[in-house]
């Protein structure tokens, strides 16, 4: 006498829950979370060293006084460029020039700024405020790209 066998179709099983992820999930998002973290405190601390640089930059230039304002920013670009080459503060004319513009896109001190960068604290008679302006702001670009190590 044989038995008969009662035979069932295969169920599959059911899938695993998404939640809770398991743990090599949560590790990688710590680790993902870890470098966002960091990424966005190097972001900030470069934020506030370019504001602090630049407020540092606009204090000297203010506390100079209208009269000594183109030596405060040829000063200020001296003590920036020693970061590029020990021997900026020594050059002249049109060598000076030259390292202030070099590794830029488009020269900011050729022409009337750069005359008046050299030839500005010896004339008898006051620069133009918009002249002034400009070079000031071209010194400021400047310095702060030497200060953050970008040549």
């Amino acid at each position: 006498m044989q038995e008969t066998l009662v035979l069932r179709d295969i169920h599959p099983s059911v899938a695993p829950a998404w939640w809770p992820p398991a743990p090599g999930w949560w590790l990688l998002g710590l680790v993902v979370a870890g470098l966002a973290l960091a990424f966005a405190a190097w972001r900030w601390r470069r934020v506030v060293r370019r504001r602090r640089l630049l407020a540092q930059f606009d204090a000297e230039v203010a506390a100079a006084g209208p009269a000594a304002e183109l030596a405060a920013i040829s000063s200020l670009l001296r003590r920036a460029a020693r970061r590029v080459d020990p021997a900026a503060d020594r050059l002249e004319g049109q060598a000076w020039l030259d390292l202030l513009d070099g590794g830029v896109g488009s020269p900011r001190f050729q022409g009337a700024r750069g005359q008046l960068l050299l030839e500005g604290p010896f004339r008898r008679d006051p620069p133009h405020p918009a002249e002034l302006a400009a070079l000031r702001e071209a010194a400021r670009t400047r310095v702060l790209e030497w200060m953050e190590g970008r040549r």
